[in-house]
């Protein structure tokens, strides 16, 4: 697996986990996702397989291009406010990672 595969495949991780843990919580959702959040996942992952940035790719808090819709965007922001601090207590690895990479800057 090339570099870019993994960086875009951890993105894909943790967005997921994100909206995992937010469609549980927000939405009394077991086990699958509900269609929401299975629509909202779906696109984050076509946006991520198009991005532009994907040698290099900074969180997309730091990105310079916003390739999500506006109102895509604000779900996606709504998901990241509250799942956020939650990941440290489900998936602390990749909490940090994904923490750590946010202080990186393209260019």
């Amino acid at each position: 697996m090339t570099f870019r595969k993994k960086n875009i495949e951890q993105e894909k991780s943790t967005i997921e986990k994100m909206i995992k843990i937010y469609c549980r919580q927000q939405h009394a959702s077991k086990q699958d996702l509900c269609q929401d959040c299975s629509g909202l996942l779906a696109y984050a992952r076509k946006k991520l397989d198009l991005c532009k940035y994907a040698d290099n790719k900074p969180t997309c808090e730091k990105c310079p291009i916003h390739c999500y819709k506006p109102e895509m965007r604000k779900k996606v922001k709504q998901i990241m406010r509250y799942s956020g601090p939650r990941m440290i207590l489900f998936h602390p690895v990749e909490a940090l990672k994904h923490m750590m990479k946010s202080f990186y800057k393209i260019g």
